[in-house]
């Protein structure tokens, strides 16, 4: 009665040892199955956004061609203006000289005219030309009586003088201003003082 039990147990033993390695591969098998699915998935996804990628980059340097191409129109655009404006940059001043050209010739064509009425008519046309130079800024620059500056003059000789030492005490040319720019120094003689007594020269 013993051997019965014994028997069966030993043999249900072979049965439960054939049927666990079938079980093992089985889940080896599942587990394998799923990993090849997320290769793939993860694959796609890596192509989908390179060629993404791809676009942008190909946007982005065709945003770069058409702004660097705006520019370069830009550049170009603005040389030819800077250009046209230094061109013509004295075309209204040179407007305004015509017609001061006009009356030195209208006067100069006048036939029989008396010295009194010529110097009439010249002293109109300065007058029309100090116009001019007004309406563009161009000042003279007449330091009569005033401190010498070096700035602004240019002294050719001193003369002694009782007036203040380093004054303009003769103007020989008038300067010019352009708006602060001197365009020319006026050409003057500065006052020095007077000498107590002449200069003795050695020998």
């Amino acid at each position: 009665m013993q051997e019965t039990p014994e028997a069966t147990n030993s043999g249900n033993e072979t049965p439960a040892g054939e049927l666990a390695a079938p079980n093992s591969q089985t889940t080896q098998q599942r587990s394998q199955q799923p990993a090849a699915e997320p290769t793939v998935a993860a694959e796609s996804g890596i192509e989908e956004r390179l060629k993404k990628a791809e676009l942008a980059v190909a946007e982005h340097h065709d945003a770069w061609l058409r702004a660097k191409a705006e520019a370069e129109n830009i550049r170009k655009r603005a040389q030819v203006e800077i250009a046209s404006a230094y061109k013509y940059a004295m075309e209204g001043f040179a407007s305004e000289l015509l017609a001061v050209k006009d009356s030195l010739e209208a006067a100069l064509a006048a036939e029989g005219a008396s010295v009194e009425s010529i110097k009439s008519g010249v002293e109109l046309t300065l007058k029309q030309l100090a116009g001019v130079f007004e309406r563009f800024n161009l000042a003279e620059i007449n330091p009569l009586g005033r401190p010498f500056d070096p700035h602004r003059h240019q002294a050719i000789g001193t003369v002694e003088s009782d007036v203040e030492p380093n004054t303009v005490v003769q103007v020989l040319q008038k300067g010019y201003l352009l708006h602060d720019r001197v365009i020319r120094p006026a050409l003057v003689t500065v006052a020095r003082k007077k000498d107590a007594s002449p200069l003795k020269g050695g020998g």
